[in-house]
């Protein structure tokens, strides 16, 4: 058992791992990242170890074979196997599912998107020193205004929950199209626990909890709340708060300590810009989370270098973190970066570390090398145009030396 509670997985020397190839640009980028990840086991075991890939199905090829978005029998094969990675999914137009990348998260109870964002070096930012990113945002993922609890605008369901508010001293607007923003105490402590073992086990010296609660005092307000609590209560010897480390240390953080803070929300995106080297792990509702993960991918270079995970107490699900791009479908051209390091980020799940960091390094490498896709040769002078298939070939090359 790793911290407090959390399963460390017993993997097989073969692990059967199921795939979903994603929709519009996903087979695409899938391909590639499966030849760098079979490259990547193959250079650290040897042929004693290797993927044995099951795909499964969902999205707009699940929908064409099956007559569903998301077949049942595709969250039993993630339960079955633990462990899974998919590309971009299409969100249906229309009636029905809402969202099959949300779906799978709710259903399969993944109730962490970790998201890593570090700057490769020689990538095209829009900071100055886009090297100083190192910060790991766990947001919760199944709470929050993406619970999916709305009504519209003109609804008899809007009406109805508008007289109730009213009946509880509410003013609500007439016509207003209406949302609840559910975040409860449980599922608050379980990412925050998760966040901070993270934190410790990976040497990050803070845990930060950003929230509104200087507006939104029920909801954000007890996210932070409940964070804190959480840590004292499940890490009473290895966290420390703010307001001790500067009352009792002057600020300087005992040695096996990760320090527990929070910031408002507006108030932590202008600091992660201008003091990033500040901030760690960073723990989020889901909103906010989204909305940080994808600015902090912006100062690294953009969300074709952000790996990505959903992750549960059950089982977890690694992703590439940008969309389907449908027009580029087919055209073996868009960047496989993102996918490619979720799948770094799930041998690491695995406790294949050396797999993992021969990946990371063999596309840092290639990346370096000025041999990239066309989102960053266009920012590059003199680099080398390949396609993505010849990117992730380029990678498996590196890592078979």
């Amino acid at each position: 058992m790793s911290q407090k509670g959390q399963k460390s997985l017993n993997v097989p020397d073969f692990p059967i791992i199921p795939f979903i190839e994603g929709d519009g640009t996903g087979p695409d980028i899938w391909r590639a990242t499966r030849m760098v990840l079979d490259a990547a086991v193959k250079a650290a075991f040897g042929g004693e170890k290797a993927i044995v890939w099951k795909e499964v199905l969902a999205g707009e090829k699940a929908f064409k074979q099956t007559g569903s978005w998301l077949p049942e029998e595709t969250l039993n094969q993630i339960l079955d196997h633990v462990v899974a990675i998919k590309g971009p999914l299409t969100t249906p137009v229309g009636g029905g599912i809402r969202s099959v990348n949300v779906a799978i998260r709710q259903k399969l109870d993944l109730y962490a998107c970790v998201r890593p964002v570090r700057h490769i070096p020689t990538v095209p930012s829009p900071v100055k020193e886009p090297q100083k990113v190192n910060m790991v945002v766990f947001r919760e993922n199944t709470e929050d205004l993406y619970a999916g609890i709305e009504f519209e605008s003109g609804s008899v369901e809007a009406q109805k929950l508008a007289d109730f508010l009213k009946t509880l001293g509410a003013t609500v607007p007439p016509g207003a199209g209406l949302g609840v923003k559910p975040i409860s105490r449980a599922n608050t402590a379980r990412l925050v626990r998760r966040a901070v073992a993270y934190a410790l086990d990976k040497g990050y010296g803070s845990v930060t909890l950003m929230h509104k609660g200087n507006i939104m005092k029920f909801t954000e307000g007890a996210f932070a709340k409940w964070g804190y609590e959480t840590a004292a209560e499940l890490f009473p010897t290895n966290t420390i708060t703010e307001a001790k480390l500067w009352e009792e240390h002057g600020g300087v953080a005992p040695k096996g300590k990760v320090v527990i803070k929070d910031r408002i929300a507006d108030m932590l995106f202008q600091q992660v810009l201008l003091r990033p080297e500040e901030f760690g792990v960073i723990a989020a509702p889901n909103l906010n989370g989204d909305y940080l993960s994808d600015a902090l991918a912006a100062q690294v270079g953009g969300l074709g270098m952000a790996p990505g995970a959903n992750i549960g107490d059950a089982c977890a699900v690694f992703e590439a973190t940008h969309g389907t791009a449908p027009k580029y479908a087919g055209q073996d051209k868009v960047n496989p970066g993102s996918l490619i390091l979720s799948g770094a980020m799930m041998l690491e799940h695995m406790g294949w570390d050396k797999a993992a960091k021969a990946l990371s390094k063999a596309l840092a490498e290639t990346v370096a090398s000025g041999v990239v896709t066309y989102d960053l040769a266009r920012q590059r002078p003199g680099a080398t145009l390949v396609k993505c298939s010849q990117f992730g070939k380029a990678v498996a090359e590196r890592l078979a030396g």
